[in-house]
Protein backbone atom coordinates (compact mmCIF):
# COMPACT_ATOMS: atom_id res chain seq x y z
CA UNK A 1 0.00 0.00 0.00
CA UNK A 2 1.53 3.46 -1.15
CA UNK A 3 -0.03 6.49 0.58
CA UNK A 4 0.06 9.23 -1.16
CA UNK A 5 1.72 12.42 0.56
CA UNK A 6 -1.00 15.18 1.39
CA UNK A 7 -3.57 13.27 0.45
CA UNK A 8 -5.93 10.81 1.90
CA UNK A 9 -5.64 7.94 -1.00
CA UNK A 10 -3.91 4.94 -1.04
CA UNK A 11 -2.68 3.09 -3.70
CA UNK A 12 -3.45 -1.06 -3.56
CA UNK A 13 -2.91 -3.05 -6.68
CA UNK A 14 -5.88 -5.55 -7.83
CA UNK A 15 -5.70 -9.74 -8.48
CA UNK A 16 -2.10 -10.77 -8.96
CA UNK A 17 -0.61 -7.40 -9.58
CA UNK A 18 2.28 -6.57 -7.57
CA UNK A 19 3.83 -2.59 -7.03
CA UNK A 20 7.50 -2.21 -7.04
CA UNK A 21 9.93 0.05 -6.81
CA UNK A 22 13.67 -0.76 -8.30
CA UNK A 23 16.55 -0.10 -6.35
CA UNK A 24 18.75 2.51 -7.72
CA UNK A 25 21.86 1.98 -10.22
CA UNK A 26 25.59 2.51 -8.94
CA UNK A 27 26.89 5.38 -10.18
CA UNK A 28 30.63 4.81 -8.89
CA UNK A 29 32.48 1.45 -9.20
CA UNK A 30 34.28 0.33 -5.82
CA UNK A 31 37.26 2.02 -7.05
CA UNK A 32 35.67 4.92 -6.57
CA UNK A 33 35.73 5.78 -10.61
CA UNK A 34 32.03 7.24 -11.77
CA UNK A 35 29.65 5.71 -14.18
CA UNK A 36 28.41 7.53 -17.46
CA UNK A 37 24.48 7.35 -17.46
CA UNK A 38 24.86 5.82 -20.65
CA UNK A 39 26.49 3.17 -19.85
CA UNK A 40 24.34 2.21 -16.81
CA UNK A 41 22.35 -0.88 -17.43
CA UNK A 42 18.98 -1.58 -16.37
CA UNK A 43 18.24 -2.74 -12.89
CA UNK A 44 16.84 -5.50 -12.66
CA UNK A 45 16.25 -5.68 -8.33
CA UNK A 46 13.46 -3.95 -6.96
CA UNK A 47 11.77 -3.90 -3.77
CA UNK A 48 8.42 -5.35 -3.43
CA UNK A 49 5.65 -1.86 -2.02
CA UNK A 50 2.35 -3.39 -2.42
CA UNK A 51 0.40 -6.43 -3.91
CA UNK A 52 -2.89 -7.25 -4.65
CA UNK A 53 -4.77 -10.03 -2.90
CA UNK A 54 -3.83 -12.89 -4.97
CA UNK A 55 -5.74 -14.65 -8.50
CA UNK A 56 -8.79 -16.35 -8.48
CA UNK A 57 -9.10 -19.67 -10.09
CA UNK A 58 -12.09 -21.34 -11.66
CA UNK A 59 -13.71 -22.49 -8.61
CA UNK A 60 -13.02 -18.78 -7.15
CA UNK A 61 -11.14 -19.60 -4.70
CA UNK A 62 -7.77 -17.05 -3.85
CA UNK A 63 -4.37 -17.70 -4.82
CA UNK A 64 -2.16 -15.35 -2.44
CA UNK A 65 0.76 -13.79 -4.45
CA UNK A 66 3.66 -15.24 -3.89
CA UNK A 67 5.84 -11.94 -2.07
CA UNK A 68 4.67 -9.70 0.34
CA UNK A 69 5.40 -5.95 0.72
CA UNK A 70 9.07 -5.35 2.13
CA UNK A 71 10.24 -8.89 -0.45
CA UNK A 72 13.52 -7.78 -2.53
CA UNK A 73 13.05 -9.73 -5.98
CA UNK A 74 14.46 -10.04 -9.38
CA UNK A 75 12.52 -8.34 -12.32
CA UNK A 76 12.39 -9.19 -16.15
CA UNK A 77 14.57 -7.08 -17.92
CA UNK A 78 11.68 -5.80 -20.20
CA UNK A 79 8.09 -5.07 -18.90
CA UNK A 80 5.62 -3.70 -15.89
CA UNK A 81 3.78 -0.70 -16.47
CA UNK A 82 5.61 2.38 -15.30
CA UNK A 83 3.40 4.43 -12.69
CA UNK A 84 4.66 7.61 -10.94
CA UNK A 85 3.30 9.26 -8.28
CA UNK A 86 4.65 12.00 -5.55
CA UNK A 87 7.56 12.38 -8.14
CA UNK A 88 8.72 8.24 -7.09
CA UNK A 89 8.76 5.84 -10.32
CA UNK A 90 7.38 2.66 -9.25
CA UNK A 91 6.33 -0.80 -12.04
CA UNK A 92 3.65 -2.96 -11.54
CA UNK A 93 4.10 -6.35 -12.80
CA UNK A 94 2.36 -9.89 -12.65
CA UNK A 95 2.94 -11.75 -10.14
CA UNK A 96 3.80 -14.65 -12.25
CA UNK A 97 6.05 -12.21 -14.23
CA UNK A 98 8.50 -11.74 -11.19
CA UNK A 99 11.56 -14.32 -11.78
CA UNK A 100 12.42 -15.16 -8.06
CA UNK A 101 12.76 -13.27 -4.37
CA UNK A 102 15.80 -12.89 -2.77
CA UNK A 103 16.48 -14.31 1.02
CA UNK A 104 18.93 -13.73 3.70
Amino acid sequence: MVRLAGVLRTFVPLFDRVLVERLAAETKTKGGIMIPEKSLGKVLHATVVSTGPGSRTSDGTVVPCSVVAGDKVLLPEYGGTKVEMDDKEYFIFRDGDILGKFTS
